[in-house]
């Protein structure tokens, strides 16, 4: 059995964003590596539940584990205290889609707080809204979307990398404040497409 701090924290997001009342978009899963850099990476999705396909809220979340961070993990590990500890790169994008026309930017901008909560001592910090539209083949309905994105790191300190079920209350914390932002966007009376199952059965 393989045992990483990654793999924890990996898990940790799983098991406390499921207890959130998320979603998770299974299709939207990866795990990579750069097998020139060492850096590894993971991304996933979640939802609020009974949104359709596509959802019409979504939270991508990726993490990020430069080549670094792993050097300072095992020289921990093996007991040689490193220059820095490891800490990994997060970014999570708040995406309302399926919509009819393009959103009022200051309108996602007033429910949406400039920073996250804290993750151990850090926090991420908002970036501005990017809107997009489809252009649909036909004349169909062209769907717009629009995404605000929080990048920020959380850096590992020695007491989670000696206990990582000190992670549960942070990530928690996080999942938490997730389905409240979903919720608020959702919630914010914006017209939608229908959701494509329903589109196919019309």
């Amino acid at each position: 059995m393989i045992d990483h701090i990654l793999l924890d924290v990996i898990a940790t997001i799983r098991r406390c964003f499921s207890a959130a009342l998320l979603e998770r978009q299974a299709v939207e899963e990866r795990f990579q590596v750069d097998v020139f850099l060492g850096d590894l990476s993971w991304e996933t999705s979640y939802s609020l539940p009974g949104e359709g396909t596509p959802p019409r809220v979504r939270a991508d979340l990726s993490l990020d584990w430069p080549t670094w961070s792993q050097s300072a993990y095992r020289s921990w590990s093996i007991g040689e205290p490193p220059d820095d500890l490891p800490e990994l790169v997060v970014e999570i994008a708040l995406r309302i889609q399926r919509l009819t026309a393009m959103p009022d930017p200051e309108a996602l901008i007033a429910v949406l707080p400039e920073e996250s909560p804290l993750i151990g001592t850090d926090t991420l910090e908002r970036a501005g809204p990017t809107l997009e539209q489809s252009c649909e083949p036909g004349g169909g309905p062209s769907p717009c979307a629009a995404e605000v994105s929080y990048e920020g790191t959380y850096r590992l300190d020695e007491s989670t990398l000696e206990d990582p079920s000190t992670l549960e209350e942070r990530i928690a914390a996080l999942a938490r404040w997730v389905a409240s932002t979903l919720v608020r966007l959702g919630d914010l009376g914006l017209a939608f497409l229908p959701p494509e199952e329903q589109s196919e059965r019309s």
